[in-house]
């Protein structure tokens, strides 16, 4: 049975082989996943992961394995920051896919509570025919039975005429006098049914919308007699208010940027890790010193490795500066300072307890793992 489990297919090359080169490295020192464990503080189930390609391990935990299986730190840091930047491309990635997945069953779901509004109207059209052809079928019964109601009314007899009264034929008429005609106004038309309401109640609401202004009007003045704004008070109160600064969305586990990163711990913040890059190395003695630079936090600090216990390391930037000095051996680094410019032109530099000094300079671009003149390996052109 062998002992390590095949990668998965969909791993970014960068990946497989940074995965790769862990196994050869654990296979060749003879440790077990558990021994490796112990000694670098990291637990079994995470170096299944870190192995298995599931994970991409931090950077700690590669310099501890470097110390233990006695590879050279600064080509595992090389073929890290490959890995690093492939697994934040397929993290972006996936992230994508998985917004349009969600824009895609969201959209599904508000087409299945709005329906084709075509069919619709259809069944609105063809109830407000059906309505319209039963009113008109309504009318026309209702004028048949007027119809036969007045061809079947029985004539009522003329009214008796009032007591002290003349009758109809002893009443003068206009052709006994003549000048009635001219002197006796001509009639009305009876108003339609429903129209004198009508008449009467648009004047009336329109009397009563006027007063209401007008009595909200008088009250204004009367009781804030000096309300009426002068010209600059109008253009104070037209002007438009200035829209509030809108700060940067950052990533998930980015707790700051700039100068609120001043002086903190970059791994707490999460400045570190996959948001980090090295522009710049160099060597005091044996000990490697590293400018650490954020583009996301716009911060940078410096890192020493396979340092002794008292190394120190400074850096300076933005007016602000920071120095580690390594407890123990192995590696330290500096609160974060902010950095507005040219993240090469940072630089850290460092001291040994033997007072052997050096500072970091910009990485050549050479191939990977070459060596400059100054004695800090170089890495590959990105």
């Amino acid at each position: 049975m062998p002992r390590w489990k095949a990668l998965p297919e969909e791993l970014d090359p960068q990946v497989r082989e940074f995965a790769g080169q862990l196994r050869r490295l654990i296979d060749r020192s003879g440790l077990s996943v558990a021994a490796v464990a112990d000694s670098t503080g990291y637990s079994k189930t995470s170096w299944e992961r870190y192995l298995n390609g599931r994970l991409l391990p931090p950077l700690r935990a590669v310099l501890a394995l470097a110390e233990q299986t006695g590879a050279h730190p600064s080509h595992l840091t090389t073929l890290w920051e490959l890995a690093e930047r492939a697994w934040s491309r397929a993290e972006m990635r996936q992230d994508v896919t998985m917004e349009a997945i969600r824009v895609a069953q969201a959209r599904a779901a508000l087409g299945e509570l709005d329906p084709d509004p075509a069919a619709t109207d259809a069944p609105s059209e063809k109830a407000g025919k059906a309505v319209k052809a039963g009113k008109a079928g309504k009318a026309a019964k209702a004028g048949k039975a007027e119809k036969s109601a007045a061809s079947q009314k029985p004539e009522t007899p003329a009214p008796a005429p009032h007591p002290g009264t003349a009758p109809l034929s002893q009443v003068p008429s206009s052709t006994d006098f003549p000048g009635w005609e001219a002197a006796a106004p001509a009639p009305q038309p009876a108003p339609a049914e429903g129209t004198s309401g009508r008449r009467y109640r648009t004047p009336m609401i329109l009397v009563g919308a006027a007063g209401a202004v007008l009595v909200a009007v008088a009250g204004v003045l009367l009781l804030n007699p000096g309300a009426a704004p002068t010209k600059k008070e109008a253009v104070a109160r037209t002007a438009p208010a200035p829209a509030p600064s809108v700060e940067p969305a950052l990533p998930n586990g980015v707790r700051c940027t700039g100068d609120g990163c001043v002086g903190k711990d970059p791994e707490a913040m999460g400045c570190g890790g996959q948001h980090a890059t090295t522009p710049s190395r160099g060597l005091a003695g044996r000990t490697l010193i590293e400018v650490r630079y954020s583009s996301v936090c716009h911060t940078a600090w410096a890192r020493i490795s396979r340092a002794a216990r008292g190394d120190q390391a400074t850096i300076s930037a933005g007016g602000h500066r920071a120095t580690a000095r390594a407890e123990r051996a192995g590696d330290a680094y500096t609160p974060m300072v902010s950095v507005s410019g040219d993240p090469a032109e940072v630089a850290a530099c460092g001291t040994t307890v033997a007072g052997l000094k050096g500072c970091s300079q910009p990485l050549p671009t050479t191939a990977a793992g070459a060596v400059g003149p100054s004695g800090a390996p170089s890495r590959t052109p990105r």
